[in-house]
């Protein structure tokens, strides 16, 4: 992998335009984390799909519920940052395309593997966006609100419960999933979360009709 601060950061999965995008933080009311991107950024895939920021879009983090937070890290810390921005933008130009949000999370695990994450690491993160897009229509995720922010000393029911069934998946996948490769994880995690939740939610929420 080469790197070097403002260079590009390269490997078998992709290439980002920069090591470091840049960004400034956006001093808001609520949740307060979004931000501004200063500079364009983008991230290339293995199929040459360019996957572009514009500067001056805003951005709030990989589209992980906040409740997997303290297993994964926020949205700003670790290697899958920069996957998180251009995963951030094609979530929101996907508009409900469910074969769009799709490409936008193979390319997601991707970005992970690109910007230093593990096989490990990226299958769990991975996992955090797909239950991220399907707790819509799972009835015992409906009452995790997405901003119920501050400080807290514990998590709600309905969180504590995702944690668990987040660990348990997450866990068979790792086990499974020697491969290294998104196409085959794609796969993997709707016979997991199919098991668990019921093909009904999932297809309804992610795989195209």
């Amino acid at each position: 992998m080469a790197t070097g601060r403002g260079t590009k950061l390269i490997s078998a999965h992709g290439e980002f335009s920069a090591e470091e995008p840049q960004t400034e933080w956006c001093a808001e009311k609520g949740s307060d984390r979004n931000m501004t991107l200063v500079r364009a950024f983008f991230f290339l895939d293995p199929r040459k799909k360019r996957w572009e920021v514009p500067a001056g879009y805003k951005i709030d983090g990989a589209s992980i519920p906040r409740a997997l937070w303290t297993l994964v890290g926020s949205p700003y810390t670790g290697d899958y940052r920069r996957a998180s921005i251009p995963h951030d933008k094609a979530c929101r130009d996907a508009q409900g395309d469910k074969r769009a949000r799709k490409a936008a999370d193979r390319m997601f695990y991707h970005a992970c593997r690109a910007g230093g994450c593990t096989v490990s690491e990226a299958v769990l993160l991975y996992l955090g966006v797909r239950l991220g897009s399907i707790m819509p229509n799972v009835m015992s995720m409906n009452g995790i609100a997405e901003d119920n922010v501050g400080a807290r000393l514990q998590l709600t029911a309905e969180e504590e419960r995702l944690q668990a069934e987040y660990r348990q998946i997450g866990a068979r996948l790792r086990k499974r999933h020697t491969e290294d490769d998104p196409e085959i994880l794609e796969s993997q995690t709707d016979e997991e979360l199919e098991g668990l939740y019921g093909k009904t939610a999932v297809r309804q929420s992610w795989t195209a009709p």
